[in-house]
């Protein structure tokens, strides 16, 4: 399974996907602000609760910067609940379930976990600019400190 390609200046792939509680989030209704749609592979796990928790430190500023913070994982909404409230997280966090949308992003595909070639989610986050276009886009990316990378990014695109 070849996973997609993003670019950087087209328009993101349209997705609509229950978040926590249900409710359903379509990229085009988030038109008109930025959006930092990150994948992550599974809820309450380590580097997974890190880039959470580093996030969620970091909202305030992104409400600053006008930019809607999504977290997708393939975890179903129940899951996304428990994790929320377990770590006390301000974040909507989406589930795609059948890996769909994170295909269409090229969040889902062949990778290498210690050592071993495996196919499962691909951390990684997409910059998404308020007319829908992406703006920037990390195939790969780290737990710890990616919060902060993305909140410099989008300060220094929107300088």
């Amino acid at each position: 399974m070849a996973a997609s390609k993003i670019e950087i200046g087209k328009k993101a792939p349209a997705f609509t996907l229950p978040d926590q509680d249900d409710n359903k989030v379509a990229l085009k209704d988030l038109a008109g602000r930025w959006v930092v749609l990150y994948f992550y592979p599974k809820d309450d796990t380590p580097g997974c609760t890190t880039q959470a928790c580093d996030f969620t430190k970091g909202l305030r500023g992104f409400d600053k910067l006008d930019a809607t913070v999504l977290g997708c994982s393939p975890d179903n909404p129940e899951s996304h609940r428990a994790f929320i409230k377990k770590h006390k997280l301000k974040l909507q966090l989406l589930s795609d379930e059948k890996h769909k949308v994170m295909e269409k992003y090229g969040a889902y595909g062949e990778k290498v976990l210690y050592g071993r070639k495996l196919v499962g989610v691909i951390r990684s986050t997409v910059l998404i600019d308020p007319s829908g276009k992406v703006a920037h886009h990390w195939a790969r990316a780290r737990a710890a400190g990616h919060a902060e990378k993305v909140d410099e990014k989008l300060r220094a695109l929107q300088a």
